[in-house]
């Protein structure tokens, strides 16, 4: 493995710990207007990268199949989506907007909802490690700088998440050390997650279409019942709205001029 594959694992991972960083510069709460704003921002990146770093590649890389061609992409994106469904309904965690949670446990609210946060972080680190196995293996078309832009990409959006975060528990007293560490724990799965799936690659490669829109199906289910809820609701949801536009413009340019 590269030194610039690994630096491409960690920078989705250093996005998270900035944005939990936050809680050393901000007030214990963020407004209901920032975080509309941010969490917009998060759900436009997710998307564009969903379809030029993901599902883009994996329709190229199929394109043997002639006018079947979108069945990898298809089912993957839907394994992706009943994957990520599956793990909401059994690991107890707090969904972003506070207004409904997963699975009844014992658990304390705030482990639920640092547990909303790795649990989704997961298919963001399949993502990165599935384009760099595709860019160190040459079988789908995927450039060193779209890997880069992938991986910046999701970093960008990380930022935001981390502080949604982590301020959430400062405002419930916790000192801001302990909340920076547990927003920067959030984030570890990302890398790990990406390495897994790279040291797998003579696995991983013959299934390569399927595997980038499974990421992509994650991803995608991740937006829609996390981030365009919490954007969409109550006041401020025009901010969320710009700033969704604004998400998405930015990581079809990292893309499409990087790649």
């Amino acid at each position: 493995m590269t030194a610039e594959t690994v630096i491409g694992i960690l920078i989705p991972f250093l996005g998270t710990s900035l944005g939990a960083a936050m809680v050393f510069i901000l007030k214990k709460n963020i407004s209901d207007n920032l975080q509309k704003k941010l969490t917009g921002f998060a759900a436009g990146v997710m998307v564009a990268a969903s379809f030029w770093s993901l599902l883009q590649p994996a329709l190229e890389s199929s394109a043997a199949m002639g006018a079947l061609s979108f069945i990898p992409a298809a089912v993957g994106f839907l394994v992706g989506v009943g994957f990520l469904l599956l793990l909401d309904e059994v690991t107890p965690h707090m969904h972003f907007n506070n207004q409904e949670e997963g699975p009844k446990s014992g658990l304390k609210r705030t482990t639920k909802l640092i547990l909303a946060v790795t649990l989704h972080n997961i298919p963001e680190g399949m993502a990165v490690g599935v384009v760099y196995v595709g860019f160190l293996s040459g079988s789908a078309g995927i450039s060193s700088a779209g890997a880069m832009a992938l991986a910046l990409g999701i970093a960008i959006q990380n930022f935001p998440e981390g502080a949604i975060v982590s301020m959430p528990l400062r405002a419930e007293g916790m000192d801001k050390g302990k909340t920076f560490l547990f927003g920067v724990l959030s984030g570890v799965v990302e890398p790990i997650a990406a390495l897994i799936t790279i040291l797998a690659a003579g696995t991983v490669v013959p299934v390569m279409p399927y595997l980038l829109a499974f990421a992509a199906g994650a991803m995608m289910y991740v937006v829609e019942e996390e981030l365009i809820p919490e954007m969409s609701e109550g006041k401020h949801s025009n901010w969320g709205t710009i700033a969704f536009s604004l998400g998405f413009v930015l990581m079809m340019i990292l893309d499409v001029a990087l790649g």
